[in-house]
């Protein structure tokens, strides 16, 4: 048990330096290309790059989980982001940073999915969304911090990247004096190109959470920063601005992690869909008022900034133990192409209509994904913590 414990806590460690790496080079590569007088589709294309590694990555990344372990496939994860993160600043090419986005999608996949699987699996289930919670609110403290090493920029280009890469040398030292471990035995159903069909029959509800957490998160890193330099703002005040949302959804992660452990998860992802939803609608009021942006992204952070880990831990209730592999990998997906989606509609949004649609837009999925949950809550009587039963084996 102590050994788990450690084991927890050290992944929180890690997940918390990912998170603000990735908080820091999303909206930094944007700042970037936007001041080289990169169109808002092109910038939006190429910040698509890290989410297309991602895409690409996920539906393998189980060979590795089960052929050499959590640690080593996070450890393998970690070394493609250092890589990519020490060669983006050797290079100023569209193309070039393209691919290295893409390494960097890669890695920041199998890394965040191993962490996450290791978690799952060491939680025990009546503290599940617990722990999850704390999960993601490390990740949330990382990425909240990330948007102020755009601070660093004046002091030279090479000051935020160098920051991170020291930060990737604390994480290899953690992750080298962890002991390996492997996952269970993934239980296969008769056909294996079934097993995707299985489980976004039984889990597709604890499935949507990751595709509009991925688009509110690559919406506001990706494409707010554009936003705000159109109209008006500065840099420095971007780096305010954006980490409130995390900071929102820090404030409530852990509360509404055990909240959902007591009362379900549909009924506490349902209260936030609805808050957050409002908060989006209401964001084109506040006009150029700093503050009442800060605070409506801080209410809808607050609200459904922990959307994925609610998600999984609700995949996790509803999904035998052998499936839930599988249902992260079609989290991370749905993470990875909701990522994709968002920086290339949000950049038409503002090319052809009004940049405040993006948040409408964002709004519109949460008020859905509520409508979604009633109407799954009334057509399902049981508890949505009674597990599946298993498939029957081949």
């Amino acid at each position: 048990m102590a050994a788990s414990r450690y084991t927890f806590w050290v992944l929180i460690l890690v997940v918390a330096i990912a998170g603000l790496s990735q908080g820091l080079s999303i909206p930094l590569l944007a700042v970037l290309l936007e001041k080289q007088g990169v169109s808002s589709m092109t910038n939006g294309l190429n910040a698509a790059a890290l989410y297309i590694g991602m895409v690409l990555i996920s539906p393998f990344l189980e060979i590795p989980l089960r052929r050499f372990g959590y640690r080593t496939t996070i450890i393998f994860g970690l070394m493609l982001v250092t890589t990519a993160t020490a060669l983006i600043p050797m290079f100023s090419h569209l193309a070039v940073w393209f691919v290295l986005r893409l390494l960097m999608g890669i890695g920041d996949s199998g890394l965040h999915y191993s962490s996450q699987m290791w978690v799952t699996k060491i939680a025990a289930p009546q503290n599940r969304g617990r722990d999850l919670s704390i999960y993601g609110l490390a990740y949330g403290v990382g990425f909240s911090a990330g948007p102020l090493g755009l601070n660093l920029l004046p002091f030279g280009l090479w000051v935020p990247f160098g920051t991170l890469i020291v930060l990737y040398a604390v994480a290899f030292v953690l992750l080298g004096r962890m002991k390996n471990e492997f996952p269970d035995v993934i239980v296969q159903t008769e056909k294996k190109q079934n097993k995707y069909a299985v489980v976004l029959r039984l889990g597709w509800l604890a499935l949507i959470p990751s595709f509009l957490y991925g688009f509110m998160e690559t919406s506001l890193n990706g494409s707010f920063p554009v936003y705000a330099l159109r109209t008006g703002l500065s840099i420095e005040w971007v780096s305010v601005i954006l980490p409130s949302f995390v900071v929102g959804s820090i404030i409530l992660q852990m509360p509404l992690g055990s909240l959902s452990d007591k009362i379900g998860r549909k009924r506490v992802m349902t209260a936030c869909a609805l808050i957050g939803g409002i908060a989006f609608f209401l964001f084109p009021l506040s006009g150029e008022n700093v503050w009442l942006m800060m605070l409506l992204l801080a209410i809808a952070g607050a609200a459904v900034g922990s959307f994925y880990s609610l998600g999984l831990a609700f995949a996790a209730d509803i999904l035998p133990a052998s499936m839930v592999p599988t249902a992260g990998i079609i989290a991370g997906i749905n993470f990875g192409i909701a990522s994709i989606l968002a920086p290339n509609v949000n950049g038409v949004l503002m090319e052809v209509w009004e940049p405040w649609t993006i948040f409408w837009l964002m709004g519109a999925f949460l008020l859905v994904f509520a409508a979604a949950c009633l109407a799954a809550r009334r057509g399902t009587p049981h508890s949505e913590h009674v597990p599946v039963p298993m498939q029957k084996q081949g």
